[in-house]
């Protein structure tokens, strides 16, 4: 009976310990969420393969989503992010279509009930392609972000204006480089018509540093270097008065 007692008077004591060691790995940030990445591996075969041996082989790379508690925002965010999704390709099309490389993504931010991501697809048609697009997702909701739901309404068009000097400021230089380039006279005029809108404002992506606002300018490959960058990042202090103080960027005003 001593034995016994001695050996429950131990595991009694260990029990607490073992306990304290388990509670934080179940612990979770409610405002993120967990991302496991995931691959599929395109392999050519026939007449292209045996042509464009480098190119036999192409990659799609896109998150998984894990860790929200409510199912139903968790099946909309990651049908958001599924990669089929993001381009309007299926597997199917990127399968029969030779000119993809690689598909991937990158994440900006994840915290704050706000997960950005970032996706990138590249690849050679007739001419090199690469393609980029932003998707940030509030995290109570499911929905994608846009201008309405985290900048103050009446103050959109003083933001797009912001966002368009900082192009127009870009555009007055490689509209100078444009004009030594053969096809000078139809990239000028381009470059002219160029114009960050309200319309453009939905397009943006979250990160730590502020928010950066995108725009796409649809250059051919061959005008390439006479492409804007088209990112253009305002960091959350020159924000303070753009953004809504119950919206979801609130809590990046706080820091």
């Amino acid at each position: 009976m001593e034995v016994k007692r001695l050996i429950c008077a131990t595991l009694l004591a260990l029990f607490p310990i073992a306990q304290s060691y388990s509670q934080p790995r179940s612990v979770t940030r409610p405002d993120r969420v967990t991302i496991f990445p995931k691959q599929i591996k395109i392999v050519r075969t026939g007449k292209f393969a045996r042509d464009v041996p480098s190119r036999r082989i192409a990659t799609i790379r896109y998150p998984f989503v894990a860790g929200l508690p409510d199912k139903t925002i968790l099946r909309k965010v990651r049908s958001l992010l599924y990669f089929e999704n993001i381009f309007d390709t299926t597997l199917q099309e990127y399968r029969e279509w030779n000119s993809l490389d690689t598909f991937d993504y990158v994440v900006n931010f994840n915290g704050n009930y706000i997960l950005d991501v970032t996706f990138t697809q590249s690849g050679q048609a007739a001419e090199p392609y690469f393609t980029s697009k932003s998707i940030p997702v509030f995290l109570k909701t499911g929905a994608v972000l846009k201008a309405n739901d985290v900048f103050n309404i009446d103050r959109l068009a003083e933001l797009a204006h912001a966002v368009d000097e900082k192009l127009q400021n870009e555009l007055t230089e490689l509209i100078q480089s444009a004009k030594l380039h053969q096809d000078g006279a139809s990239i000028v005029d381009a470059l002219n018509d160029m114009k960050f809108d309200v319309k453009n404002l939905d397009d943006f992506s979250v990160s730590k540093d502020g928010i950066s606002f995108l725009y796409d300018s649809g250059f051919p490959h061959a005008h390439w270097a006479f492409n804007p960058k088209g990112r253009y990042l305002f960091p959350y202090s020159t924000l303070q008065s753009f953004i809504k103080p119950t919206g979801p960027l609130a809590p990046f005003l706080k820091r």
